[in-house]
């Protein structure tokens, strides 16, 4: 884990982290209690991701995201009561209570929507990307997707118009192994997705996904390059998520041996050994982190469990022609 933050900002980052984590736990927790509307995926193991590369956006820049799409949300700067109201179907979400865990968005944070469909944010991102490019402005687009997206169609469509337009778009491939229960190398002849990038003719990096640091310094790279017109980046990190695919699934398809090794690598404890080293930061100061971050869970819970239900109506506010 190379140094590459300043004291504050290391605090910053290892406090998304921590948040992101504290949600999905709750989530997990909630759902097992009270009937919750919807399904959920979560984001439990792949934190560092999310921020180490949103860490590098602005307010205006854009982001498409995933089926699992929580930890992008946060890292991109919603607000987290609203997430949370979102969870619950609650007239006070950020999507007043009508988009639920799967398409979640924030448009004011750039946040442009998770997805069900798999692989369905990146021509989206193409676009996006294509209106910064026509608008002449420096906003930069990130697409976030899952080792199974990059099999589908609109992987090579949308990587292959981004480069011959040179677009603004950085397409995150989030490696963790299992496009649902089949693995990656069963369905492709290559070790690193990244490698695709070479048909395309654009940079292909592969970072360490637990390392918030290695993301947080090679997107900030690619982000540059995009932002300053070199056209699209494909960055593949290598990562792991600790629950199963989906709400309370059992990943019986995955050794125990597997998941404690990748466990080890949790890059919240890997990034708090970083911090206890680089900043002599005491465990009090980690325990203080973790009880605010506790507190903000709770009082979201709270705000969302307050907070109204959208009448059936409601959904006439939100047609647009």
């Amino acid at each position: 884990m190379q140094v590459c933050f300043d004291y504050d900002k290391a605090l910053g980052i290892y406090e998304k982290m921590l948040l992101i984590r504290r949600f999905e736990e709750a989530l997990f927790r909630l759902f097992s209690e009270r009937p919750m509307p919807g399904s959920m995926h979560q984001y439990n193991g792949q934190e560092a991701v999310a921020v180490g590369v949103c860490e590098n956006l602005n307010l205006d820049d854009y982001i498409t995201s995933t089926h699992r799409g929580h930890g992008h949300c946060l890292a991109k700067g919603a607000d987290l009561n609203c997430v949370m109201a979102e969870m619950f179907a609650k007239s006070t979400g950020c999507n007043k209570g009508m988009g639920g865990s799967m398409h979640i968005a924030d448009f004011s944070v750039g946040m442009l929507g998770a997805n069900g469909i798999v692989g369905a944010g990146i021509p989206q991102a193409a676009g996006t990307a294509w209106s910064c490019q026509y608008r002449g402005t420096t906003q930069v687009t990130v697409s976030f997707f899952g080792d199974g997206a990059s099999n589908e169609g609109a992987f090579h469509e949308g990587l292959n118009l981004a480069s011959a337009w040179k677009l603004p778009v950085v397409f995150v491939c989030e490696n963790n192994l299992y496009g649902f229960s089949t693995h990656y190398k069963r369905v492709m002849n290559i070790d690193d997705i990244a490698e695709r990038a070479k048909a395309y003719g654009m940079p292909g990096i592969v970072a360490d996904g637990m390392d918030v640091c290695d993301v947080y310094e090679k997107a900030r790279e690619a982000v540059e390059m995009a932002r300053e017109g070199g056209g699209p980046t494909l960055l593949e990190c290598k990562t792991y998520r600790f629950k199963g695919h989906s709400r309370f699934e059992m990943p019986n398809y995955r050794t125990k041996e597997e998941v404690n090794e990748w466990m080890r690598k949790d890059p919240i404890v890997l990034f708090e050994n970083y911090l206890r080293g680089k900043f002599e930061i005491g465990p009090e100061t980690i325990r203080d982190i973790q009880a605010k971050t506790d507190e903000r869970i709770n009082e979201a819970v709270r705000f969302a469990e307050q907070s109204p239900d959208p009448i059936p109506d409601d959904y006439k506010k939100y047609i647009y022609a």
